[in-house]
């Protein structure tokens, strides 16, 4: 997988946007690009380094991943709840990495187009 295919297939999801919003915690998160639906992130890499990817994810659908693949680690930032970081040049085939982005994707669209209804 290379970074503009990743990209690429992360735009065409839906109605994605792209930011790069942790340097301004600290100057080792400047490449940092994550990608975001109805606001929020639902998955991020590191252009310069271009081995992993975080994606959200729910708890038990977390557990069956690390059961499965070997090259699954914690996300970059401990605290982030729900998260889990896959490693590119692992176990792990590129279509499921896709389709676990893909699921980050769906998990954020589902919870937060149910809000964004609710505001209607």
């Amino acid at each position: 997988m290379d970074l503009e295919r990743f990209r690429e297939y992360c735009i065409g999801l839906g109605e994605v946007t792209e930011k790069m919003p942790f340097g301004k915690f600290a100057k080792r998160y400047d490449s940092i690009l994550a990608f975001y639906t109805l606001g929020h992130m639902f998955c991020f890499i590191d252009i310069d380094d271009f081995a992993w990817v975080n994606v959200k994810s729910l708890p038990d659908e977390i557990a069956n991943i690390r059961d499965r693949f070997q090259s699954v680690g914690n996300p970059l930032n401990q605290s982030l709840r729900y998260w889990i970081r896959l490693d590119f040049d692992g176990d792990i085939p590129d279509a499921e990495i896709l389709r676990l982005v893909k699921r980050g994707y769906e998990i954020v669209e589902e919870k937060y187009s149910k809000k964004k209804d609710q505001l209607k």
